[in-house]
């Protein structure tokens, strides 16, 4: 290593020390060994988890990124693995918080716990794109939107029907003592909050019914990771309260139908399975199967592509004390294709629950979306509070598991104390398996970067006027990004304009300034754009017209 060479590591090195934080390091260059102690006095970095951070970040990264030699250095007296950016590098980074403790450092990852996902700015992009489609449907179908605390009472989920829901909670006991958990779910939660809304007295609800509210909640659950399923995910949810007809399905699987269209899935993609637990019901009534063991029963039947068919059997007769002859008979009916079929194998032939199920396929012809349906003996649900219409959204390829699903819970609000039943019917929508529907299908958009303007200033001097302009633009309703440097080469100002997407570029020059203009270029206009159109100098109390000038 010639003099020149070292003077160039040095200050690198010098400078990574600094950002790394205060203590004695020791490190090896080729046959060099060097000791430093108390770098941080020499820079005025700090460090924070592992990362450096300052008031001048162009130091430190020009510090960190001048050559690979210097990371390397780093990576060897703080005892991680060569550093990369964050997309790449996934291993464990030590991090020395007590330079005196001779003890093995404690080791972190760059990867997110277990199940659970980064949002960068890029996937933020998708994920509001994807919410924004989700709020637009709701809102096209008259819903309002709610939201309640991710953290909520444990007692809220602990329903005793062997629903694998109350073994998957991230729940825990707090500081105060209380028992609460991250929620899995929100149909809870909004019983919570309508049953806050019911007068004691009588039970009426202090509001104006049917309820039509929609959400976006995250989600918990501990869970075995796959494609589609996460431990934590959003879930789009639609809810009518109030009304016991099965319009309101109809409404909802409307709804469901409406997203798939606007963000461009037909019927040839996904189909909505449905079935009715009342149709079932009625089948273990005629079997002599008591109410208080209707819940666990279709639980243990939601298992069937699980565990499949003997076990179902056996659980049923295990747990629910059926006959091998009714455990059978109901496993078999579950195997009918059409609702004929399986009202004649389950014996309950023409009753009002087949009636009611035939009525919502009539619906859903005359409102446009029969298409889209099926009937599916075997959907039940695995959440114990069902009561009737029950649905599962499903990718017709056979790659990816239920797409959205839902049903009616008229019984759950009495489960929480509410003196008379409240007819309920939702649907959930996870984010996650949405998103992978969208990519098997080809059709998520393109979404970069986006930005109305960025302003750029001439030089030093015009930097306060540049930050003036931006204000003001700022004030008419565009976003601005104000480029960090002085512009006198434009090439590189155009060039970070392209990068965040802006549209247009203003330049903040001592010229244009001096007769209180502008010079604003469009970056986005069509190759055969005249001139005049392309680039205007723009008076300051006219910014608030700018689009006057381009169109």
């Amino acid at each position: 290593m010639n003099a020149s060479q070292w003077r160039h590591l040095r200050v690198n090195l010098f400078g990574v020390l600094a950002a790394a934080g205060a203590g004695s390091w020791s490190f090896g260059v080729s046959s060099y060994t060097f000791s430093l102690t108390n770098t941080a006095s020499l820079f005025p970095f700090r460090r924070h988890s592992g990362f450096v951070t300052t008031a001048s970040h162009a130091f430190a990264n020009e510090a960190l990124h001048r050559s690979w030699r210097t990371v390397a250095l780093m990576a060897a007296f703080s005892g991680s693995t060569l550093l990369r950016p964050r997309h790449v590098q996934r291993r464990a980074i030590s991090q020395k918080t007590d330079p005196s403790n001779d003890e093995p450092d404690a080791g972190f990852t760059l990867d997110p716990p277990s199940g659970t996902r980064d949002f960068f700015p890029e996937k933020m992009r998708m994920q509001r794109w994807l919410f924004d489609r989700f709020r637009e449907t709701a809102q096209s179908y008259g819903f309002q939107e709610y939201d309640a605390p991710v953290l909520e009472h444990e007692d809220l989920y602990k329903r005793k029907a062997g629903e694998e829901i109350t073994e998957q909670m991230y729940n825990f006991r707090d500081k105060e003592g209380a028992a609460v958990t991250l929620r899995p779910e929100m149909t809870p939660s909004l019983a919570r909050m309508v049953l806050s809304l019911m007068r004691a007295e009588t039970g009426a609800i202090a509001a104006v019914l049917p309820l039509k509210w929609y959400s976006i909640p995250q989600c918990w659950r501990f869970e075995t990771t796959q494609r589609g399923r996460k431990r934590e995910h959003y879930q789009w949810n639609m809810d009518i309260v109030g009304v016991s007809e099965v319009t309101a399905e109809a409404e909802l699987l409307s709804a469901v139908v409406s997203f798939f269209e606007n963000v461009g899935i037909t019927s040839k993609d996904v189909g909505l399975r449905i079935n009715s637990r009342k149709v079932l019901g009625a089948v273990l009534n005629t079997a002599g199967v008591t109410s208080d063991k209707f819940a666990e029963t279709c639980v243990i039947i939601d298992k069937l592509d699980k565990i499949g068919a003997d076990a179902v059997k056996q659980e049923l007769s295990k747990q629910v004390g059926l006959s091998t002859e009714v455990a059978d008979t109901i496993v078999a009916a579950t195997g009918a294709k059409t609702l004929e079929e399986f009202a004649d194998i389950a014996g309950v032939g023409e009753s009002a629950e087949v009636q009611e199920l035939r009525r919502l396929f009539a619906l859903a012809e005359d409102y446009g979306f029969a298409d889209w349906l099926q009937f599916d003996a075997s959907v039940v649900r695995g959440l114990a509070y069902y009561t009737g219409v029950v649905f599962e959204g499903f990718d017709k390829a056979g790659v990816l598991r239920a797409v959205c699903g839902g049903g009616r819970y008229d019984k759950l609000l009495e489960l929480y104390g509410s003196k008379k039943e409240v007819p309920c019917v939702g649907f959930g929508f996870g984010d996650c398996v949405v998103m992978e529907l969208l990519k098997e299908r080809g059709v998520l958009p393109e979404l970069g970067p986006n930005v109305d303007m960025v302003v750029a200033a001439y030089n030093a001097d015009m930097m306060g006027k540049a930050m003036n302009v931006a204000r003001r633009l700022r004030q008419t309703g565009k976003s601005v990004d104000v480029y960090p440097e002085a512009a006198r080469k434009v090439k590189k100002a155009f060039r970070y304009a392209d990068k965040v997407g802006a549209s247009r570029i203003a330049f903040v020059a001592p010229d244009e300034w001096e007769r209180g203009e502008v010079r604003i270029k469009d970056l986005r206009c069509a190759a055969d754009t005249p001139n005049d159109k392309k680039q205007c100098d723009i008076p300051l109390d006219k910014l608030g017209e700018i689009d006057n000038f381009f169109s």
